[in-house]
């Protein structure tokens, strides 16, 4: 699978590589247009010393390890969301008739690494806090596991979305209220949202594994809504359920699929 993967991705990226002008100014684009959004977080440190009681560097620090697992998984498995078009022109139809699975490719559909632009800016940011945040090397290790984590949170929620296409082709909307803002909701500390809120993105939808409770223990941080300190611990668990989810909804929407018979 991963073979396959690799190979429809390199065909990809070689159709790209024909055009490299277009291809260099795409990446930069990208890493100028996510800047605006560090830019805005710098605009508001300049009127206030915390943000939700977190300081500029740890806000930069959930901005980072945020944007980084959601650029990750909408270079690799982002396209998941383009599924209705696919629905709607028939060109699906053909990808279940190919010995390779449909997920796989519809992930690789005009794959592009236009999107390391986002990457890019994410890790820079990364980059850039966690020298002036000096956080212990006995928490370190949290680290790369949150942006892994947070990698399958944000590709299970793709493909939910994806799933959720085959009974609604006009959805996509729907997906993105939780992939592109579920990225920007854990951008910023969650003691800035209401404990409501906060609770359903732990214990439904699970966007504070991402990067916020991970976070709470690197920084050494107490959870302002009192929630237990074994959460801090627990992303490799939610990320797993939650790929176990999307997977069966993956698969029941395939089995419940009908050609639109063009």
């Amino acid at each position: 699978m991963v073979r396959t993967y690799l190979l429809l991705a390199w065909t990809w990226l070689r159709a790209s590589a024909q055009y490299p002008v277009s291809f260099a100014l795409m990446t930069l684009g990208s890493f100028t247009l996510t800047g605006l959004d560090v830019a805005g977080i710098w605009i508001i440190f300049e009127h206030t010393e915390s943000l939700g009681g977190f300081g500029l560097f740890e806000v930069m620090f959930l901005y980072g390890t945020s944007g980084l697992s959601f650029a990750l998984a909408d270079m690799l498995f982002g396209n998941v969301e383009r599924l209705s078009q696919h629905v709607r022109a028939g060109s699906f139809d053909t990808m279940l008739i190919r010995p390779t699975g449909a997920f796989i490719q519809m992930a690789t559909d005009r794959f592009g690494v236009q999107r390391l632009g986002r990457i890019a800016q994410a890790a820079l940011v990364l980059g850039i806090s966690l020298p002036r945040l000096d956080p212990p090397w006995s928490r370190m290790w949290m680290v790369p596991l949150m942006v892994v984590c947070g990698l399958v949170i944000f590709t299970s929620i793709f493909a939910l979305g994806g799933a959720l296409q085959f009974l609604l082709t006009d959805a996509p909307e729907v997906a993105n209220a939780f992939t592109y803002g579920g990225s920007t909701l854990t951008q910023y500390p969650l003691s800035i949202y209401g404990g409501e809120l906060v609770k359903g993105v732990t214990f439904i939808v699970p966007l504070a594994f991402v990067n916020w409770q991970p976070a709470l223990y690197v920084l050494d941080r107490q959870d302002p809504f009192g929630l237990p300190y074994w959460l801090r611990f627990v992303a490799p668990v939610a990320a797993l359920l939650l790929a176990v989810a999307a997977a069966l909804a993956w698969r029941a929407g395939i089995r419940r699929y009908r050609s639109t018979g063009s």
